[in-house]
């Protein structure tokens, strides 16, 4: 290993790039801002070159967690870090992002010093998210990642940025109180906040009687529902999803990237560490009541989707309908379902931060996202028209594209788990289409009547290296996903041995009770 301490260097590049811009960058002068963004572009830079040694050093078929750092902390509580062939890819999707993310702010002029230093808190702080292997260290990141996307919201957004801002965070927050409340129960219980120790730990599934209501499950599922209450608000699911449109539209188009691209997938990434190997009876007894739900959210947000004319609520919409199908993929709980939520949200991480990328590069111009102000974009904006359409085409599914391999695989999954469910998400797909070309035939097709659109430039050379690396992960994924499968699949596998195994325990108990209760 080159460094002993890798993952921690990885995660705290930003949060010091972000402490020597508080400390020693001063003024708001041309000069000054430059010199914020070049910083900001340096840290996170840094942080993404130094992830490759993570990947380049991370042995793909070991499901254990590598990279481990543990000591103790203040208060005795215990700072442990660590990947596994699931959280090491969320982790390159963030520190890949982030940059690119940086340079779309280049137009900013704004309290700019201010500005990145909040995205590279947030960088420090999604990135501990994915990497931490303690109870109370993952809670600090999670809940702590609220606070500077809720000052950018705030801070930098549009006409209703208080309102977006202020439902966004409490939200999320209120979800996690309960989430908070859970993982007090599960030190009780467990004597340890140690996530790995907690992954072999059996927490009690007998019914339970609580206020005269009968919990089948027991305490999994009690500690289930808190969790659930925390993840579904964050991906976000139906009908809790209603904050993440306004919080879109508000937020300035680098919030909007890394909210859809990177923090809606902590929800996601919940799912896959908490709830499905933690809790796996209360996990398959209420499998269907997810899946029926995921089912209805890929369907509804399409069909809202549809009825929109701000571009960024329609793709918005859309994030809602693409995280359906990771949550049914998670909860069909077999190989291709699983392996299909993960690779379709390290996708959705490409395709959706390119589509909000290209909303802000004629927002830069117009001023406006109203898809009614725009068409015929083709004539004066032909390189923007060309990536516009490869992402409206990922978005959709096309094959060749991440997008298609993503969606195929949790459909796969899901109608292994449930037929009709399957036959429900797969009409989103069509839906899917239905909205993304209505679009792209509003905003780009047809001729350029608007007189206000008949000076409008094409992309910069900014803007075309902007999108290019997007461009490129999203082809070579469509076409070569073993990229992503086959990292995830032994860790995946993993995790399904065993929730399979507690499934087999745990009916053997119930039948042994039952042979008992009948002696």
């Amino acid at each position: 290993m080159l460094f002993d301490n890798l993952l921690s260097i990885v995660t705290f590049i930003p949060l010091i790039g972000a402490a020597i811009m508080a400390l020693f960058l001063r003024g708001d002068d041309e000069a000054a801002q430059a010199n914020a963004k070049w910083l900001a572009l340096a840290a996170t830079t840094a942080s993404f070159l130094a992830s490759l040694f993570l990947l380049t050093g991370f042995d793909a078929s070991n499901p254990d967690f590598q990279f481990v750092e543990e000591s103790d902390w203040i208060l005795g509580l215990t700072y442990k870090m660590g990947v596994d062939g699931i959280s090491i890819l969320f982790v390159m999707l963030t520190t890949f992002l982030m940059p690119i993310v940086i340079l779309s702010c280049w137009e900013v002029t704004h309290r700019v010093k201010e500005y990145m230093i909040a995205f590279l808190i947030l960088e420090t702080l999604m990135l501990g998210v994915f990497c931490a292997l303690d109870l109370v260290l993952f809670y600090l990141f999670f809940e702590g990642g609220l606070i500077p996307m809720f000052l950018i919201i705030g801070i930098w957004g549009g006409k209703e940025r208080i309102y977006a801002s202020f439902k966004f965070f409490l939200y999320t927050f209120f979800g996690s109180v309960l989430m908070l409340v859970a993982m007090i129960a599960m030190y009780v219980d467990a004597g340890t906040t140690d996530i790995a120790a907690l992954l072999n730990h059996n927490f009690s599934s007998e019914v339970l009687d609580v206020w005269g209501f009968t919990i089948i499950g027991g305490l999994q599922t009690l500690l289930w529902l808190a969790f659930f209450a925390s993840f579904a608000v964050k991906m976000p699911m139906w009908p809790v999803h209603t904050w993440l449109p306004d919080a879109h539209v508000q937020a300035p188009t680098a919030g909007s990237v890394v909210l859809a691209a990177i923090l809606l997938k902590m929800g996601g990434y919940g799912f896959l560490r908490f709830s499905l190997p933690m809790f796996p009876v209360a996990s398959d007894l209420l499998s269907d009541f997810v899946l029926w739900m995921s089912a209805i959210a890929i369907v509804y947000t399409s069909l809202v989707a549809l009825m929109q004319e701000d571009m960024k609520k329609l793709i918005a919409y859309s994030s809602v309908a693409h995280m359906g199908f990771v949550t049914a993929g998670i909860f069909a709980a077999n190989q291709q379902g699983l392996d299909g939520a993960i690779f379709q949200m390290i996708s959705h991480g490409f395709i959706s931060g390119a589509l909000f990328l290209c909303v802000g590069v004629i927002y830069d111009r117009m001023h406006t996202r109203e898809i009614d102000a725009y068409g015929g974009l083709v004539n004066r904006m032909p390189a923007y028209a060309l990536v516009f359409m490869l992402f409206t085409m990922a978005n959709v599914g096309l094959p060749g594209t991440s997008g298609f391999v993503g969606e195929f695989l949790t459909l796969v999954g899901m109608f292994q788990a449930n037929t009709w469910v399957a036959a429900v998400a797969t009409t989103g797909v069509i839906f899917s289409a239905a909205y993304a070309l209505w679009l792209y035939r509003r905003v780009v097709m047809g001729d350029l009547i608007k007189e206000s659109l008949k000076s409008i430039t094409d992309m910069t050379t900014r803007e075309r290296w902007i999108f290019a690396p997007l461009i490129v992960m999203t082809i070579l994924l469509g076409v070569y996903p073993a990229l992503v499968i086959d990292i995830i699949s032994p860790s995946v596998s993993a995790l399904l041995g065993g929730y399979e195994t507690a499934l087999a325990d745990h009916a053997a108990q119930s039948m042994v009770a039952a042979n008992g209760g009948g002696n």
